[in-house]
């Protein structure tokens, strides 16, 4: 139950923060990898972006930090895993996009702002990078919670 309040959260405060055309346009069907939004390109450029500024925190597979569901020690979360087994996946597009670019919510976390350091394409590939980790039903499942978001 605490997750889900605090996957709410997270959701209501970074809606306001995210214009949907910032992420919303990459979402849209196009010639993506196994129907996916992204293409080949983004995810080998997506690699790039996070090996060299996501990693350390995320994993080099996007797996997370240990005990990433407890708070740590400075009363933060740790850095969630991006490979499809934590809870990104519930987020839409835009969000994802949003906790990027603007850092943790309300001090949840350490993730650090990436806006005005790093580029919206960037951001995308990144993204399109841990997303094409998730397997075919978890992909699915995000697809359809992203166009309900967008509905």
């Amino acid at each position: 139950m605490r997750q889900l309040r605090l996957l709410c959260l997270t959701g209501s405060l970074f809606a306001a923060a995210c214009t949907p055309s910032d992420a919303d346009r990459a979402a849209a069907p196009g010639p993506g990898v196994e129907g996916r939004w992204y293409d080949e390109a983004q995810v080998r450029r997506g690699g790039e972006v996070f090996g060299t500024h996501c990693a350390t925190c995320h994993g080099l597979q996007a797996e997370g930090a240990p005990e990433w569901q407890s708070l740590g020690p400075d009363g933060k979360y740790p850095p969630p895993p991006l490979n499809g087994s934590g809870h990104g996946w519930h987020h839409p597009l835009r969000i994802l996009y949003g906790v990027v670019m603007n850092g943790s919510p309300g001090g949840q976390g350490n993730m650090p702002a990436w806006k005005g350091k790093l580029t919206e394409e960037e951001v995308l590939a990144a993204i399109a990078w841990f997303q094409s980790h998730w397997s075919p039903e978890i992909y699915d499942n995000w697809a359809q919670r992203d166009i309900a978001s967008r509905e």
